[in-house]
């Protein structure tokens, strides 16, 4: 009986679906070509092809595309580094200098272009002068001033002994800020600090306590946003998720507790246009597909759900005014209720749900005794539904009573332990059908759990398990 109903869900999913990411990975590749083609390499909105390239990757690193596309970037910021540098804009060279050399291109490469910006960096440098301005930016106490000014006065005089006596203090000055902005939780700007440190001086002394400290701090946030995931706060772990990305972008911890966020901000906003809360599940996807571009196959499926929503309750608005016609609508609604309820319709078909007729009369009269019975009622029916159905091992309706009563009250404290029980019970039929070789079931089972509760203990090790039998599950 559980592999029928795992076969229906996975029959449900349209083929189409799930061949999306590939079509979304071409849609970012040839996003990336124009851009590179009209000079766009880099933007800080997401529109450059280094952006483009890069969100492409992370659909599917295999995909050689991509790495060819970094690699253009790369080379085409090198040139314009060339171009500046011969048209004395040196601030604008050291731009590129450094997208290219975070792209990896070639380090000989790198080196010799840096050797030309140096050499046009230190002629015609006034070093008297330069050594006066960075002892006043020392003197006040200013080290983004200072620190550039030290590094010009060492690049005409690399052993000067008060040069580098300055620096240190300039750069001591900068570090002093990260403590502080680690205990405000501005991991960015703790980040941005460390890093110009390393520039200027990669030996420095505080640097490994700092950046272990910042690493922790870092580290603490991935786990309070795993902790809010777990307590069925997707939003607040998404805003945290962002924040922590800005400050570690290539964080293997962060991007995969994203992609659950993402997942669960998906989930949530099918809860929310069940509810017809179409505002704030619109909210949701929008959170979901700027955190996540790997979860993207989940949120098309959500905003398939919220137009399906829409269109049920424009069918079930009802009339302006209170009128014997209303009445009657009334009572119709509330006997499809009834109706429904007998077949278990729970929240499916839209429209014809025990969920959506329940919505229906309570849009008419929210405060009508009958109404507020078949709330109760529903609730009540909801949550012994996943009782008896856990306890039969039926779990196709074990979920759709779950989804009815998180619909119904998603705050009740009781809701979030019945949602970790079914996903703990998808993940033992998902190992079941694992270790029977039946893989398709067995990845059916693990997006069933991982839509309940992203951060279900095991679920991780499930999905590596799985990706191990069979890579095409990645």
């Amino acid at each position: 009986m559980l592999l029928v109903l795992l076969s229906l869900v996975l029959l449900r999913e349209p083929l189409g679906e799930r061949l999306w990411p590939q079509a979304r990975i071409d849609h970012l590749l040839a996003e990336g070509r124009q851009a590179l083609a009209e000079g766009r390499l880099d933007q800080a909105d997401g529109g450059g092809a280094r952006q483009k390239f890069e969100a492409a990757q992370a659909l599917d690193s295999d995909r050689g595309e991509a790495r060819a596309g970094l690699a253009q970037v790369g080379q085409a910021a090198l040139a314009r580094a060339r171009s500046a540098i011969s048209g004395g804009r040196l601030a604008e060279a050291r731009r590129w200098l450094d997208l290219a050399a975070d792209l990896q291109v070639p380090r000989a490469q790198v080196a010799a272009v840096a050797a030309s910006l140096r050499q046009a960096e230190t002629a015609g440098i006034d070093l008297e002068r330069v050594r006066v301005r960075a002892a006043a930016a020392l003197a006040a106490g200013d080290a983004d001033a200072a620190l550039p000014l030290y590094a010009q006065w060492l690049a005409v005089a690399p052993g000067d002994s008060a040069a580098l006596e300055g620096r240190e203090d300039a750069l001591s000055l900068l570090l002093e800020r990260v403590p502080t902005a680690l205990h405000e939780g501005d991991l960015a700007a703790a980040a941005r600090w460390l890093e110009q440190a390393r520039r200027q001086d990669p030996g420095h002394v505080d640097l490994p306590g700092l950046r272990a400290a910042w690493a922790q701090a870092v580290a603490s946030d991935v786990r309070r946003a795993e902790d809010l995931l777990r307590r069925g706060r997707p939003e607040p772990a998404a805003a945290l998720l962002v924040a922590l990305r800005e400050a570690a972008p290539d964080d293997p911890a962060i991007h995969q507790a994203a992609e659950r966020t993402a997942r669960a901000l998906a989930a949530h906003s099918r809860r929310l246009a069940s509810d017809f809360r179409f505002d704030q599940s619109d909210a949701a996807l929008e959170a979901a597909r700027s955190l996540a571009p790997s979860a993207q196959a989940e949120v098309a499926r959500a905003a398939m759900d919220l137009e399906r929503a829409r269109q049920a309750a424009a069918r079930l608005r009802p009339p302006a005014r209170a009128t014997p016609a209303m009445k009657a609508l009334l009572q119709r609604a509330l006997a499809g209720f009834e109706e429904a309820m007998r077949r278990g319709d729970w929240i499916e078909p839209p429209g014809g749900s025990a969920y959506d007729r329940l919505r229906a009369a309570q849009a008419m009269a929210p405060q009508d005794p009958a109404v507020r019975a078949a709330v109760g009622r529903m609730l009540r029916a909801a949550s012994a539904c996943v009782d008896d159905a856990l306890r039969d091992n039926r779990l196709r309706a074990a979920q759709d009573c779950h989804d009815a009563w998180q619909v119904l009250a998603p705050a009740d404290p009781a809701l979030a332990q019945a949602r970790q029980r079914l996903a703990q019970r998808w993940l033992a039929v998902g190992d079941e059908r694992l270790r029977a070789g039946e893989v398709g079931a067995a990845a059916g089972a693990l997006e069933a759990a991982r839509r309940l509760d992203p951060s279900a203990t095991g679920l991780e090790d499930f999905a590596a398990r799985l990706a191990r039998a069979d890579p095409a599950t990645r």
